[in-house]
């Protein structure tokens, strides 16, 4: 930022700061104008873009990152904090980390991913720490440290893939079955059903069941406002210390959304075996259930039930949207009830489900041009 002082009539000093010295020393530059004060806030403004330029010069991708975290890091859910800061460290063990901004060229990031590649980078691995490079730089040019974010220009390589697919009906009720009869035998919490069924309905990420509380419920309606943040507190005393604390959403929004029948039941016979032993809906007492614990629970069903390992949690979520868009229900909707903030991003991940629908509204347009009137 520059500063202006007038020194005699017609005379200004402009003097700016351009960052610190080796020693730490600040560093400034100045002028002196002659003319009107205008002259001198444009001379101002000139060596205000000229200190951001030498700032960007001076900053070395590492401590751009560094910069990026402590700038953004107040903004995150704590399992987002904890991705981004590690993706951050493996950036930083590439010698692209010590490239000054001023240097860094889309070769230079072309040249990391072919290094993390041959190094054993899976794709996802080099997306996410690409993105990060991305974020950062984007923060860099939006200061005026650069002029244009250079991981912005270089396009990353996907390899042709099978889509994952989705949960069939017949395995999804068969889970809830080998949930049902765990719960029975006391294998697992009563509760334990109820949350994968919940999962299916709702289609609510599993730290937003676990912070659902009994007044919530609202009739048939359940609200989610809320979601439940793992904090990893490990340390050489306890290394395996879990702290549980009550989070907005993902996306930091409200949603209503309605529940069936024989699922308000099954909230009716939990409620009544222990909805009086404390203010959560899938866990007694005055701590919510970790979701940790909801994806054991799911392990444990879907390995009861014989259904393949690579199928997760998540992926009832994924079979709630499928399921609902399949059956005709428009993707404003589903993705309200998903809790996306873009319908956009619904639109992207369930492309093959929206494929499906425009495939049988093809053949019922076609046969409403067959009809004859008359006939």
């Amino acid at each position: 930022m520059a500063t202006i002082r007038e020194r005699r009539p017609g005379v200004f000093e402009v003097r700016a700061f351009v960052g610190r010295d080796e020693a730490g020393r600040p560093v400034q530059i100045s002028r002196t104008v002659r003319g009107a004060k205008r002259d001198a806030k444009r001379v101002a403004d000139e060596l205000t873009a000229a200190s951001s330029t030498t700032k960007g010069a001076r900053t070395t991708v590492g401590e751009l990152l560094d910069l990026w975290i402590a700038t953004t890091e107040d903004s995150w859910a704590p399992s987002t904090s904890e991705n981004q800061r590690s993706r951050v460290t493996l950036v930083k063990r590439d010698r692209i980390a010590h490239v000054t901004l001023a240097k860094l060229t889309a070769p230079d990031v072309d040249a990391w991913h072919v290094r993390l590649t041959r190094g054993g980078a899976r794709e996802g691995s080099v997306r996410n720490q690409h993105l990060v490079l991305r974020a950062a730089l984007g923060l860099a040019l939006r200061w005026g440290w650069v002029t244009f974010n250079v991981a912005a220009a270089v396009p990353l390589r996907r390899r042709k893939r099978t889509p994952r697919g989705v949960l069939a009906t017949e395995e999804v009720l068969a889970i809830l079955g080998a949930a049902e009869g765990l719960a029975s035998d006391d294998a697992i919490e009563p509760a334990a059903p109820v949350a994968l069924r919940l999962a299916c309905v709702t289609g609510a990420r599993r730290s937003e069941l676990a912070a659902l509380r009994w007044e919530d419920l609202d009739g048939s309606r359940l609200v989610i406002d809320s979601s439940i943040a793992v904090i990893r507190h490990g340390d050489d005393a306890e290394p395996h210390r879990r702290l549980l604390r009550d989070d907005p959403t993902k996306t930091g929004t409200r949603r209503v959304v309605g529940v069936d029948e024989a699922t308000l039941e099954a909230l009716r016979s939990l409620h009544a075996h222990e909805g009086m032993l404390g203010p959560w809906m899938l866990a007694p007492g005055s701590r919510p259930v970790s979701p940790d614990r909801i994806s054991a629970w799911w392990r444990r069903a879907r390995d009861t039930a014989g259904i393949a390992s690579k199928w997760r949690l998540h992926d009832l979520r994924h079979w709630s949207a499928t399921t609902s868009i399949a059956a005709g229900h428009d993707v404003r909707s589903v993705a309200a009830r998903l809790g996306h903030a873009n319908p956009a991003m619904t639109l992207r991940v369930y492309a093959h489900a929206i494929e499906a629908v425009d495939a049988s509204l093809a053949q019922t347009l076609g046969g409403a041009l067959q009809e004859r009137p008359g006939t």
